[in-house]
Formats: C-alpha cells, structure tokens, sequence
C-alpha cells in the first residue's frame, strides 16, 4: 500500500470512530442495553466486516435501524435472548450470502434508492435533535447558545478547511479543534461522558444463559428473521451507495457473509448486531478512506478507547460530534431528486417521496418494501398499456393479427379486446412474433381467445411463438399450434 494511501486511510478510520461512539452509545441505551454492549458490537462489527467484507470503506456497526427491532425483545424476555438473537440473525445473514441472494439488491429502483438516502439522511438530523435536550426538556439561555455555536463553528470548520487544505479529513480537526476549544476555555457544555461512561474491559467469549429448546427458538426466531432482513438491506443499498460515490464495484454476497459471522462473533462475545451505517459511511468515503484498513482502524480505536483513552474520549464535547453528523446528513440527502422533480415521471417522483416519507415514520424495510411494489405496480401498468395489434385482411379473405408487447397478468384484457371474433372472417392468424408470453395468465388467455372464436364458428391459427411461448404452451397441456 502506498505511503499516501496508508495515510489517507489511517485518518479516514480515526475520524469514523470519533462519529461511531455517540451513535453506537445512542443505540445501545435506545434498546435499552448497556452502552459497552453497543461499543464491543461495533468494534467486532466494524473490524471482521472491514476485513473480510465484500465492500472497502464501508463502515459497520451497532446500528439505529437495528436497535429499534429488538427493543420489544429486551424488554420481555431480556439481553440473554437478545443475544440469542444476534446469534441466529447472523447465520440467517450468513446464509444469504452463501446462496448469493445478494444479486436481489438490483431488484431496487433508483428511485426507491434516492428515498432510501433522502429519509435516512433526514433520520440522522433529526437524532441531533435529541442532544440539544437535558432530560425531558429542551435547552434554553445560555447552554442552548453554546451548544449551537460550537456545532456551527464544528460544520464551518469541516466546510471550509477543504478550501484550504485537504491533507487532512476535515471532520477530524473539527472534532479536535472545538475539543480543545472547549478544555482549554472551560466552556459549559455536554461532553461525551455525560452520555455514558465507556471505560471498560476486553469482551469476553460467553454463550448466552438460555434454554436451548424449541420454545426459545419460538420466542428468538421472529425477531432474528426480522433483523437479518434490516440488516441486510441496509448494508446492501449501502453497498450500492459506495459503489456510486467511489466508483467501483463491491461484492454483495461476500459482505452478506462477512456480516453474518460479525454478528454472530458480537453475539457470543456480548455485543449488540449491526448492518452497514450510511452516516459513518459517508463520513469514512470523505475523509479519504478507501481501503479496508480504514475499517478496521475505525474498529480497533472502539477498543482502544474502552480500555484506555476513555477519560481523554469522555470530554469530547458532543456539540462537535453533532456537527459533524449534520453535514453528513446534508452530504447523504440526495439533493439531486429534488431538481429533477419536473423532469421525471410522476410515478418515480412519488416512490421517491413515499420512501423518503415511510423511511422517516416506520422502518427501512418497510419502506423499501412499499417502494419496490409501487415500482412493480407502475412498471406492470406501463407495460399492459404497450401492448397493441396491427391488423388487416389477407388476399383470400383471412384476417391477420400482428401483437406487439408483452402479455402476462396485467395485460390480458387489453389483450382480448384486441379481436372480434363475433365479427372477424371464418380464418384468422395470430403472428406473435413480437409478443412475448411471461406467466400463465397469458397462456389462459390466449387459451380464452381460442375458445371465442371456437363459440364463434372461426378457426384461430397462432404462428412464430418463441421457444419459450412453445414450452410455457406445452407445459400447460396446450397445443402451440
């Protein structure tokens, strides 16, 4: 590796685990878990994903869209079952790699991908909001116009140092720059030790305190298939997003695998699952962090600061780190899908917004989920509208039908009414040389048009069937003739 490379991911990792710490925190207490549970998940997470994974420069760890999954679990049943959990939702991630079902990413639309980015980034903006509370209730007087002007002068910095230099990752010397503002002029405000004390002990290998029997299953198993979905999805339009930014192509099945076995070496080692994180993500791409060891400097420095920087790391001001994560979530929200709203289809526009909007009120996958059906919807719409006949009579009488298209469920009533067999000649020929047969919808309905012109007394002849056409006919029992 080059000296320069070297460099440029060292950095790129040390600023990613400055942003990790607050949200793996912020997670950990979200599901109601003991914060070190969310630090060791992103250090293990983080470190074996960078490693091993199919995508360098993609960041990993103790995840928000996780945490909110397995909040219920927690609370009924307790950590060991969630552990449990961890467990099983990594060897369901493991094996969907295996069977190289990373290939269904493509089956998500651009457009569902811009909402994906839009709520995502709105959802990391307003998980800020929360720090600018003390308890219940917001800051006000002084602490709230100190905290705002340390997190807009931590974005002017991270703004405006890549004008003037970029051999260091702006959000690096923001976040150590208003640190050391703050200690050395005492300034009041909230630190990152008054969210949580991280100081702690290396994780240690324990199988989770449960009964190994059907019912545990029964209890684990909803919640684990639910999370290895999460998870999966995020990290794999993550993927995607990576591949955009830097241009080059990850291996989706690889990172599948690499996942599963994080998350099930964080389960037996005490930590909370993970997925891919956009916001450290973006943070990791921008601050120059293109290879793997990015990832695992990221990874690494979680541990080092459990178990000897964290008196130092504690006094972190949490107004730099929000900072910081207000410019990603500006860097991640696809403005681009707001200038080309006049120029778009509105079909598209509104997958975008019911995305962005799903995102935001519920969860990725449901969101992804609504997004790819309003897609297949408007796609099978736009396609049963294309399908068309020319016609016109043959020289001895016989009427020819010349479709165009594509005949599957959502065609086959434009399809029939097409033909007039009440009125057509006594001889009529299908030419289906530019129709193409995709289900058996279209099989039945051809099989009803034969029968009308049957009714009617009138000989159906159907010519230049593809192969397929003539297996998906035969397979049915029907004749290709």
């Amino acid at each position: 590796m080059k000296p320069i490379r070297l460099r440029a991911d060292v950095l790129a990792g040390l600023t990613t685990s400055f942003a990790l710490l607050p949200e793996c925190i912020a997670f950990a207490l979200v599901a109601h878990l003991n914060p070190l549970m969310g630090l060791y998940g992103a250090f293990i997470i983080c470190t074996l994903t960078a490693l091993f994974g199919g995508r360098p420069g993609m960041v990993s760890g103790a995840a928000g869209s996780m945490a909110v999954v397995i909040v219920a679990l927690v609370v009924q049943h307790g950590v060991q079952y969630l552990l449990a959990t961890v467990l099983l939702g990594g060897l369901i991630m493991m094996a969907f790699g295996l069977l190289r079902l990373g290939k269904l990413v493509r089956m998500v639309p651009h457009p569902v991908m811009l909402g994906f980015v839009n709520g995502l980034a709105i959802i990391i903006a307003l998980a800020q909001l929360e720090h600018f509370k003390s308890g219940e209730d917001w800051l006000s007087g002084t602490p709230l116009y100190l905290m705002t002007g340390l997190v807009l002068l931590t974005m002017a910095i991270v703004y405006i140092l890549p004008r003037l230099t970029k051999t260091v990752p702006p959000a690096l010397v923001a976040i150590l720059g208003v640190g050391l503002l703050v200690y050395l002029f005492g300034l009041p405000t909230r630190t990152l030790g008054d969210m949580a004390h991280i100081a702690g002990g290396l994780p240690t290998f324990v199988l989770p305190d449960i009964p190994w029997n059907v019912e545990t299953l029964r209890i684990i198993a909803p919640y684990a298939i639910l999370m290895a979905l999460v998870g999966l999805l995020e990290t794999l339009l993550t993927l995607n997003l990576t591949d955009e930014i830097t241009e080059t192509r990850g291996y989706p099945d690889r990172e599948c695998v690499a996942l599963g076995a994080a998350n099930m070496v964080s389960g037996a080692f005490g930590g909370m699952g993970g997925c891919a994180m956009i916001g450290q993500t973006v943070i990791n791409l921008s601050s120059g962090g293109r290879g793997r060891l990015s990832g695992v400097v990221a990874g690494v420095l979680i541990l080092l600061f459990i178990l000897f920087l964290s008196p130092l790391i504690e006094r972190i001001p949490l107004a730099a780190l929000v900072g910081v994560m207000f410019v990603v979530s500006q860097q991640t929200f696809a403005w681009a899908s707001l200038r080309v709203v006049n120029k778009v289809p509105l079909n598209d526009v509104l997958v975008i917004i019911a995305v962005t909007t799903i995102t935001v009120f519920t969860d990725l996958a449901t969101a992804v989920l609504c997004g790819i059906i309003i897609a297949a919807l408007n796609f099978a719409w736009q396609q049963a509208r294309e399908l068309y006949a020319d016609e016109h009579l043959e020289a001895d009488g016989s009427k020819l039908y010349r479709l165009h298209g594509t005949l599957f469920f959502a065609s086959t009533a434009p399809f029939l009414n097409q033909f007039d067999p009440a009125n057509d000649p006594a001889r009529v020929t299908l030419d289906c040389r530019h129709l193409s047969f995709v289900d058996y919808s279209a099989i039945a309905a051809l099989k009803t048009l034969r029968e009308r012109y049957a009714k009617a007394g009138k000989h159906l002849q159907v010519f230049h069937l593809s192969e397929r056409c003539k297996k998906l006919l035969k397979r049915a029992g029907e004749e290709d003739h």
